[in-house]
């Protein structure tokens, strides 16, 4: 059974790991796929939350669609629309009820101006070629799949290199970071909780998103991401 919701969702689902240690293409594979296998029609609502600013969002999950909505500073609500293939994870903005696609230069733009990018969002070094297994590491007591991924050639945005620890049991992310041309940090994602919201399947309670400097490594900024129970009273101006 495939179980990882890619993190344009930030949603984590779980299920038995197979009986032999897959290869990095494997994981990966079934982190990206899994997505399509998932609905959440009532949608799933939390917060961005960095220093005093809370940004409401939701996700709405359809099969291969995925629809993220903010609102920031009690602003309208914008909306943006993900499509899952078998070789891509691409991007749009929804205007006048039309999806445009993102260009290069807002892909690595904040989101409210949070530690979270609509670069991340998308999580497109999931669909770079030739990952590689490193090992495996211990993530906060739990051991993990180490996964290197490297940027093909030409490719925009701003890593250039991606190290994932995926559970070994559960088949789900635990840490990801992102590394510039000189391996310097970025970006760090450190899942904290998670929650049931299925038979088998666990989604995201909160996680840390945190920007550091890729020169010396040291953490500028964090933003926590937090998701509610579904199935609550949907907020005003949602759909």
């Amino acid at each position: 059974m495939r179980n990882w919701i890619p993190l344009a969702a930030l949603l984590i689902s779980v299920a038995a790991a197979p009986a032999q240690e897959p290869d990095a293409r494997a994981i990966l594979e079934r982190a990206r796929m899994s997505a399509t296998l998932t609905h959440l029609d009532d949608g799933l609502r939390g917060n961005l939350c960095k220093g005093r600013q809370k940004t409401p969002v939701v996700l709405f999950l359809k099969g291969e669609n995925i629809q993220f909505q903010f609102s920031e500073n009690d602003g309208p609500w914008q909306g943006f629309h993900m499509r899952i293939g078998d070789e891509a994870f691409n991007l749009y903005e929804i205007k006048d009820g039309k999806s445009h696609a993102f260009s290069a230069e807002k892909m690595v733009e904040p989101v409210a101006g949070t530690d979270l990018t609509y670069e991340d969002l998308a999580m497109r070094f999931f669909y770079w070629p030739e990952p590689k297994l490193e090992g495996r590491e211990n993530v906060a007591g739990q051991e993990c799949y180490k996964i290197r991924i490297d940027k093909p050639a030409g490719k925009s945005g701003r890593y250039e290199a991606v190290y994932v620890w995926v559970h070994t049991k559960f088949g789900a992310f635990m840490r990801i970071r992102g590394h510039d041309s000189n391996g310097g940090l970025i970006k760090e994602f450190q899942v904290e909780d998670v929650m049931q919201v299925a038979k088998e399947v666990w989604t995201l309670r909160k996680m840390q998103v945190a920007t550091h400097d890729p020169a010396n490594g040291r953490r500028v900024s964090i933003t926590e991401v937090t998701f509610d129970t579904p199935n609550k009273p949907k907020p005003r101006g949602l759909r």
